[in-house]
C-alpha cells in the first residue's frame, strides 16, 4: 500500500526528468520498469499542518497509494509527479484524492475523499464526486430573525435560519444532496471579513450541531444560529446581518480548519432591504477540479 511509493527512491533519482519512465535494478539483479503519475489539480487550499492531500489509485478493487503532498496559500502542489511500478499504474481503474491526518496511523484512506475519477486511457478527469453523487440541483432560502432572544428591536436582524416560512409553516430552505462519510455541510455568516459559524449538519430539517453564539429560548427545527452572545474579539452582538454574507460550505470531518472550506456550494450577500425569504446562489461552478495522466 503506502509503502509502494518509497520502492526504489534513492534509484529513481538517478533517471532523466525528461523521460515518463525508467528501469532500474534491485538487489536481486532484476529489472523494474517504473511509469510517473502526473497531477493536474486546480482549486485546492492550503490544509495546514495537521492534514495532508493523498492520491491512490484503485487495483483490482484495491487501494494503492500514490503517495502525499501539501498545498500552499496559492493553491500550488508540493508535489505532482509520483513515480510507480508501471505494472501497478498500469492496472489502476480509478484515481482517488483524500484528506489525511498528520501522522496518519492509518495505511488505508480516509473517509475524507474530495476528488475521484475513472480511468480511459491514460487519462482520468476527477471531480468531487466522492463528497456528493451530484451538486446540480442544489438551493438555498433563509431568513433573517432572532428566535432565541428576548424580541428587542435590535436583535430582529441578528440571526439567519436557513428556512422557508412563507407559508406560515416553515419548511427547510435548503436542498442539497445526502453527502458522504466523511463530509459535513457548515452554514456561516461573515461579519466585518470575519467567518462566524452557524454549526454543522446532515439534515437539513433538523437543528445543527452547534448554538455557541444564541440566547436563551429554543430556536426553529432547522439549521441557523442567532448571534446574541459569546461575540468573538472585535465583534459588537446583537448585530445587524443586512449587507453581510452567508455561506453554506462542505467541510472536510474531522475539519482542517475554523474557517470556510474551499467547497462553498451556496453564497449570497443579505440584501441591505432585505425582508421575508432570501435566497442564496449556487457556486458549485467553481469547485476544484482536474486531471492526472499515467
Amino acid at each position: 500500500m503506502k509503502q509502494l511509493k518509497k520502492i526504489g527512491y534513492y534509484s529513481l533519482l538517478s533517471c532523466s526528468l525528461l523521460i515518463a519512465s525508467c528501469s532500474i535494478d534491485n538487489d536481486d539483479d532484476e529489472q523494474i520498469v517504473t511509469k510517473d503519475l502526473r497531477l493536474n489539480l486546480n482549486g485546492l487550499e492550503n490544509l495546514g499542518s495537521d492534514y495532508l492531500y493523498e492520491g491512490w489509485i484503485i487495483v483490482n478493487g484495491a487501494p494503492v497509494s500514490t503517495g502525499t503532498f501539501s498545498v500552499d496559500d496559492e493553491g500550488k502542489l508540493s508535489k505532482s509527479r509520483f513515480t510507480m511500478m508501471a505494472d501497478v499504474l498500469e492496472s489502476a481503474s480509478k484515481f482517488v484524492l483524500t484528506i489525511e491526518p498528520v501522522p496518519d496511523a492509518s495505511p488505508l484512506p480516509a473517509d475524507t475523499k474530495l476528488f475521484v475519477g475513472e480511468f480511459n486511457g491514460n487519462s482520468a478527469t476527477v471531480s468531487t464526486g466522492t463528497v456528493a453523487p451530484s451538486f446540480d440541483t442544489v438551493k438555498g432560502e433563509y431568513i433573517l430573525a432572532a428566535p432565541t432572544g428576548t424580541g428587542a428591536d435590535n436583535e430582529m436582524y441578528s440571526g439567519v435560519w436557513f428556512l422557508n416560512n412563507s407559508s406560515g409553516s416553515p419548511v427547510a430552505g435548503l436542498d442539497l444532496p445526502t453527502l458522504e462519510a466523511g463530509w459535513k455541510y457548515e452554514g456561516w455568516v461573515v461579519i466585518d471579513g470575519v467567518p462566524l459559524s452557524t454549526g454543522t449538519f446532515t439534515s437539513t430539517s433538523v437543528p445543527d450541531d452547534a448554538t455557541p453564539f444564541s440566547g436563551d429560548n429554543s430556536g426553529p427545527p432547522f439549521p441557523g444560529e442567532d448571534f446574541l452572545k459569546n461575540a468573538p474579539s472585535g465583534i459588537e452582538f446583537p448585530t445587524d446581518l443586512r449587507g453581510k454574507t452567508v455561506v453554506i460550505s462542505i467541510e472536510p470531518s474531522p475539519d482542517n480548519s475554523l474557517a470556510p472550506f474551499t467547497l462553498k456550494p451556496l453564497v449570497g450577500m443579505v440584501p441591505t432591504d432585505a425582508t421575508g425569504v432570501q435566497t442564496l446562489d449556487s457556486k458549485v461552478s467553481g469547485f476544484p477540479s482536474g486531471n492526472v495522466t499515467r
